[in-house]
């Protein structure tokens, strides 16, 4: 048994079972993928995947256990990776940061730039996406970016929280909303069609809540991901956008109005989320810090390595 075998049997069970899309993914042939899952099961003894033909329909119920066990093994060996490079000062590689696109957009490039000036050699990747897949990456990425209206994420991960936010309202300017020149209830803004991020349809969200204790519904007319869209379709006239206050920019919405939101929407917080038991590289820890400067750096390695307790201290509010 190989650290190349158990890399490739879970490839394949995160591929779907699609042996041409496990080789894709791990840069191996067919051919050669095929023939390392046969001398691993020949090795235990049992199939691990459920088969028709040739093609593969599923994990054997004897397959999931040395796959759990396999991740696990996988995620281990990476760490001894990360410890050694950073013991040899190492400073090159590949970092995956999975981040919704709102701070992919307007909050990273800053200190993304700035980690790549002290680390060239390091390669950065931005798996952009929503709340939920942001999460679902994390067995990949090195840590990931997320927001949630005051809960912490409900994660397996170490959730470090990064600063506070709160959401503002965007509409042109001859909208009847930019002429009350002061923010509106929530039962004044329950009369005009809104356009914001796709988990403001979910019932738990947020903005769901809050209208709902007002007595009143949403008029959704339009969700996005992406903040530059709902923009767009700010300035066609289908709603009034709701979204964060990083994405307003001061010059590049000057065609539009800003008004802030009803008080009775809470303030977010912007959370990095960290694999438990990940060895970060040195340029990820770095990251991590700049990103989170109000933690002590020492308390922060401390924290992730579970030397210590978070007591995490007074969280900041947005700047730009």
């Amino acid at each position: 048994m190989t650290l190349t075998q158990l890399r490739y049997l879970v490839a394949i069970a995160d591929s779907g079972f699609n042996i041409t899309q496990a080789a894709e993914k791990v840069h191996a042939t067919q051919p050669g993928l095929s023939k390392q899952l046969k001398q691993l099961e020949d090795e235990l003894g049992f199939q691990l995947f459920l088969r028709k033909g040739r093609s593969l329909e599923g994990v054997a119920p004897a397959g999931a256990k040395v796959i759990e066990h396999a991740r696990r093994i996988l995620a281990e060996a990476a760490n001894i990776r990360s410890y050694a490079a950073n013991e040899r000062g190492e400073f090159s590689g590949r970092l995956l940061l999975a981040t919704t696109h709102t701070q992919a957009r307007y909050v990273l490039p800053r200190v993304l730039a700035d980690i790549t000036r002290r680390y060239p050699q390091v390669s950065v990747d931005l798996f952009a996406a929503g709340d939920a897949e942001v999460l679902e990456k994390l067995d990949e990425a090195d840590f990931g970016l997320i927001s949630t209206a005051g809960s912490v994420p409900s994660t397996q991960g170490i959730a470090v929280p990064l600063f506070r936010w709160k959401r503002v309202l965007l509409v042109p300017k001859t909208h009847p909303l930019a002429v009350l020149g002061r923010a509106p209830t929530v039962e004044e803004l329950a009369r005009y069609p809104l356009i914001s991020y796709e988990s403001s349809t979910l019932p738990e969200s947020s903005l769901q809540r809050t209208f709902a204790a007002a007595g009143v519904r949403p008029q959704i007319a339009m969700t996005a991901r992406d903040a530059n869209l709902i923009k767009t379709y700010v300035r066609t006239g289908l709603g009034a956008g709701v979204l964060a206050e990083m994405a307003v920019g001061a010059h590049e919405d000057d065609d539009l109005r800003v008004i802030e939101a009803p008080q009775e929407l809470p303030e977010c917080i912007t959370w990095a989320v960290v694999p438990r038991g990940r060895v970060l590289r040195e340029y990820a820890l770095a990251l991590l810090h700049a990103l989170a400067p109000q933690v002590d750096a020492r308390d922060l390695r401390r924290i992730l390595e579970g030397n210590l307790e978070p007591h995490w201290p007074e969280l900041p509010r947005w700047k730009a």
